[in-house]
């Protein structure tokens, strides 16, 4: 009997472990925008600094075709900033990556290599 609940207990332990569906996406520089290009995989965090507090325009657009693939307003603030980057509805494998503050100026530019 005691050996019949030892098993049973092992089992229940053993079922209840946690299993990590996904890999953690690889750690980025301090800065994407510090290095001319970067691998990147779905939902990995990138990190870039700012010098100003304001509404800055992160651009993601076809490196071949020259065309936006997609646009986001931020509100960046002085220092470090995160976003998280998911890529997996993305068919292009080569995209470029800009950021530009709200009058239109560029600051950083980096080509991103989808994995």
């Amino acid at each position: 009997m005691r050996y019949l609940l030892t098993i049973l207990l092992l089992i229940s332990m053993w079922g209840c472990r946690k299993f990590d569906e996904f890999p953690t996406p690889p750690p980025t520089q301090t800065d994407i925008f510090s290095v001319k290009e970067s691998t990147v995989t779905n939902g990995q965090e990138i990190k870039f600094n700012l010098k100003t507090e304001g509404i800055y325009t992160l651009t993601l657009f076809d490196s071949t075709a020259q065309q936006v693939v997609t646009r986001e307003r931020i509100i960046g603030k002085i220092g470090t900033n995160n976003l998280k980057l998911y890529t997996k509805s993305l068919s292009i494998k080569y995209l470029y990556l800009t950021l530009e503050d709200e009058n239109s100026v560029e600051i950083g530019k980096t080509l991103l290599i989808i994995n």
